[in-house]
Parts: C-alpha cells; structure tokens; sequence
C-alpha cells in the first residue's frame, strides 16, 4: 500500500507541468551539484509529455548540466524506432533533442527493430542487463538508484505498464515484458514496482477528473493488485503531482495547495 508522502495540487494541468519542470531542474541540479551526475526515469502519457515540453522551453533548463545526466524509461511500447506512439520518440521532440544529452547516456527501451527482434521477453532482459551495469555497489541492488522517477497513473490505477490484476504486479524481475494490456498496443515492457521503488524519490503526476477515483483509492488504502500505483515509494520521497481535478476526491488532510 502506497503511504501518502507528499501531495501538492496545482490549479490546473498547464500549472502543474509548468511547476514539475521546475522542480526537476532543482532536483537534478542539487544532484549533480552532490555528486557530478544526475539520473531521471521518464514516464510518457499527456502530463508527463507536457512537462517535458515546458522543460525544454524554461530558461532555467540551461542550469541542468545534461552531458552528465542519465536518462531511463519507466515503460515503452514495443513498437519500433521512431514509431510516434512510443514514450521516447515524444520525448525526443518534447526536450532530449533540444537539449545538449549524451546520446551514450540515453537509454531507451528497444522495440521489434532491437537485437532481440520480435522478443519483448528478450528485450526486457536486455534492459535489466543495460540497468545492470548501470547501478553502482552502494545501490544495493540490480537497478541504480534512480535520482527521480516520474509515473503516471491511468484511470483504473495502472502505473507505467503495469496493469491491475496483471501478473507483472507480482514479478521480482526489474523489467518484464507484458503482453495483452488493455489499451493498445497490447505488448509492452516495463519496469516492475521492486526497480520503481529502488528510486530516491518517485513523483507521480496526474491531472483531469478522470484520474481522481484511482488516486483516491491509491492513497486511501488500495493494495497494488488493484491499483498498481498503490504499490510506489521511493526511497527517500513519494510525491503526489496533482491538478485540482485529479485531486477532486482527495480527503481533505491529505491536500495541500501550491500557489497558483
């Protein structure tokens, strides 16, 4: 079960992409500032897109060293290179092409066109083995630690690919394929709740009447089965991303306003 963490609501969706922009500019900057390197796990969906794109227009983006960032994916549809649908071709066009990433530190997930082919089974191993050597001895653990990880959640509660009831909710593994999703495409490739919560801190995003239902429920007791999104925290901060329409069923002490 998902505990509360931290729950901000935003006056609307605009104000709420705009607000988690600059909030992962802080974050990755007081990374780096640490520790020389910064990493974030990126989601897809309509919110997580826009934030990107508000990102890439903040004048403040030029303050994220990003030759020195590592960036991951949460989830992606199997679907080839390049294909519109897939979470890294938008984020692409939404910051990563504007900015000056090192392409060695990108990572996306591959597609049917990848090594492995027509296989989203060895796809996913092949992705866990890419996380693999990526994650340091003090990580504890076959996945880095993630600086922030950012999901959304669909209005039945799914969170990255995972879907409720699905049997990827139960896997070990750091990454499975699923296959028969239940919005299109059917096949994808997903990071499991264990590799989602070696995160530092995970942010979930969420905007629009249609998510309220699943957020309440993920934050009043829901078990992961039935709201995957339940099944998040990070390691050192949970944070509720929300506009005032995803948090319209919210009990009371558990919303907090920003500034509009």
């Amino acid at each position: 079960m998902s505990t509360p963490g931290t729950v901000v609501v935003h006056r609307d969706a605009g104000m709420l992409a705009r607000a988690v922009a600059a909030r992962l500019v802080t974050h990755l900057v007081d990374a780096q500032a640490a520790r020389g390197t910064a990493s974030v796990v990126l989601t897809g969906g309509g919110i997580g897109i826009a934030t990107l794109r508000e990102l890439q227009a903040a004048p403040a983006r030029d303050a994220v060293d990003w030759p020195r960032l590592d960036v991951w994916w949460g989830d992606e549809r199997f679907l080839s290179t390049g294909n519109p649908a897939r979470n890294d071709t938008q984020a692409r066009a939404a910051l990563l092409s504007a900015v000056a990433v090192d392409e060695a530190r990108v990572h996306p997930i591959a597609g049917p066109d990848g090594p492995d082919g027509d296989d989203p089974e060895r796809a996913a191993e092949r992705y866990a083995a890419e996380l693999a050597r990526a994650a340091h001895p003090e990580d504890h653990g076959p996945v880095p630690r993630f600086d922030v990880l950012l999901l959304g959640i669909g209005p039945e509660g799914h969170t990255a690919s995972i879907f409720p009831e699905s049997p990827a909710v139960h896997d070990e593994r750091p990454v499975v394929a699923v296959r028969g999703c239940p919005k299109p495409p059917p096949t994808r490739i997903t990071l499991t709740l264990p590799a989602i919560n070696a995160a530092q801190e995970v942010w979930l995003v969420a905007a629009g009447e249609e998510k309220a239902t699943a957020v309440h429920l993920a934050l009043s007791g829901a078990g992961p089965v039935q709201i995957p999104a339940a099944g998040v925290a990070g390691r050192a901060q949970t944070r509720w991303l929300l506009d005032t329409s995803a948090a319209s069923r919210l009990p009371r002490q558990l919303s907090r306003s920003a500034s509009p």
